[in-house]
């Protein structure tokens, strides 16, 4: 499979509660991950999905999951269909061709034409020809052609990815060196109100972002080019992840949407945690949506003028136990206010991303797997040993492993080849993703 290199054109898909957005994106990407429901927005916490078409790749966002009576239902659609469609490169706008054109369809139109970005027209839910006659009456919406499909069906599908594809920019070609995608990408990401914005700019050297007293002052997420040890990083400022985003009102659960949608589009986290605060559920939750997203990880330790000896010792036990899972992530601790101790990121981050690149040949894989089976080989489970045959390394960022085994092997077991994995070849910063492939008995 070739990497795709540079960042993958994003798709939106928007459109009222209920005309099978869920169902439509299930259809693109080819497998049911998102969740659909006869409910009108059931849609809220995964949003954004890997999709692939004729060769080419790109990033379907899958918006809904608003709360229709917060405050008057075109108003709310506006609003998701405004951030969902700032951050993509075209949209899908999915409308119900049994319902018809209705007042929030005229809404969302408005907003599309503002936006300048391509649009693809599906006219859902046309499951047979004389349905098919009712979608030709969206021309009326001036998008230009419906494209009848049924998402349940999958009639008309292919028709309409095409002209997806045609609408989205094509992915930049592959340039060997250091030009791949610009400036590295980087999402601070944490808690409202643990100092991500000061953090911010302090890197930039000015103020650049609102920093206000007041939890969740940042709503969007804020793109600033940043030159930091004589290069240039790219930051994206996120707006607080709030408790969970199904409590999320109004611009909270945009906020939540689009601070996982920078995750998804940066290279690398910076968590930035409270020091003299407890660290919550709220920032483990963090750390497994970047864990999730297979993205490299520097986890910021901020205002730590005000740890004291106290504090110290009792944060200790708090990251044995709360980052247990991610024990392999460069640590700093800093006070952005100040600017004490933020020099200290960017070595930080630098090492993260040389781990979350690394690659390892086959020929060194398979030797050091070798002696790691010699050594501890796997327990011995119902009289059988499963045991690896080989190894390889599928791809990096984050770095992916392929294992061959002659049966499946135990999570404690794999956890323990990460382990070691780590042990021998750093992989500072990253995730590691394991994937089995166990040998297929023979039939007889």
């Amino acid at each position: 499979m070739s990497e795709v290199l540079g960042p993958v054109p994003v798709l939106a898909v928007v459109g009222r509660p209920n005309v099978g957005k869920s169902t439509l994106v299930n259809r693109i990407i080819g497998r049911r991950e998102a969740v659909v429901e006869d409910i009108p927005g059931v849609t809220r916490d995964r949003v954004s999905y890997d999709a692939t078409w004729a060769g080419r790749a790109f990033t379907v966002v899958d918006t809904g999951g608003w709360d229709p009576d917060a405050r008057g239902l075109a108003q709310a659609i506006a609003a998701q269909a405004e951030i969902a469609v700032s951050l993509a490169d075209a949209v899908l706008f999915v409308v119900d061709a049994t319902v018809g054109i209705t007042d929030a369809d005229e809404a969302v139109v408005r907003i599309l034409r503002k936006s300048g970005r391509p649009v693809v027209l599906a006219a859902n839910k046309v499951d047979d020809a004389r349905t098919e006659a009712e979608a030709y009456g969206l021309w009326n919406l001036g998008l230009g052609e419906p494209f009848p499909v049924s998402a349940l069906h999958g009639r008309g599908s292919g028709e309409m990815l095409d002209a997806i594809l045609a609408a989205l920019p094509e992915p930049p070609a592959e340039t060997i060196g250091e030009e791949v995608g610009g400036p590295r990408r980087i999402a601070i990401v944490g808690k409202p109100n643990v100092g991500k914005s000061s953090l911010l700019n302090k890197l930039a050297g000015e103020e650049r972002v609102v920093v206000d007293n007041v939890a969740g002052t940042t709503v969007d997420p804020v793109d600033e080019l940043v030159e930091l040890g004589g290069r240039e990083w790219r930051f994206i400022d996120t707006a607080g992840i709030r408790k969970r985003v199904k409590e999320a009102s109004g611009h909270e659960y945009y906020a939540s949407l689009r601070t996982s949608t920078a995750i998804d589009r940066a290279e690398l986290a910076v968590l930035v945690l409270d020091g003299s605060q407890s660290i919550s559920e709220q920032d483990v939750r963090i750390l497994q949506t970047v864990r999730e997203a297979g993205r490299a990880l520097v986890i910021a330790f901020n205002k730590w003028d005000l740890v004291d000896e106290e504090r110290r010792y009792y944060l200790d036990r708090e990251i044995e136990r709360e980052l247990v899972q991610v024990q392999w992530a460069p640590r700093i601790n800093i006070t952005a206010r100040t600017g004490w101790h933020v020099d200290r990121l960017v070595p930080a981050l630098d090492k993260a991303l040389e781990g979350w690149e690394t690659r390892i040949g086959t020929g060194a894989l398979n030797t050091f797997l070798g002696r790691l089976v010699a050594e501890h080989p796997h327990p011995v489970r119902g009289g059988k040993q499963p045991k690896i045959l080989f190894g390889t390394q599928a791809s990096t960022s984050p770095p992916t492993f392929i294992l061959f085994t002659s049966g499946k092997l135990e999570a404690s077991y794999e956890r323990y080849v990460e382990r070691r994995l780590r042990e021998e070849f750093g992989f500072v910063g990253t995730p590691i993703v394991l994937q089995q492939r166990p040998r297929e008995k023979r039939k007889r």
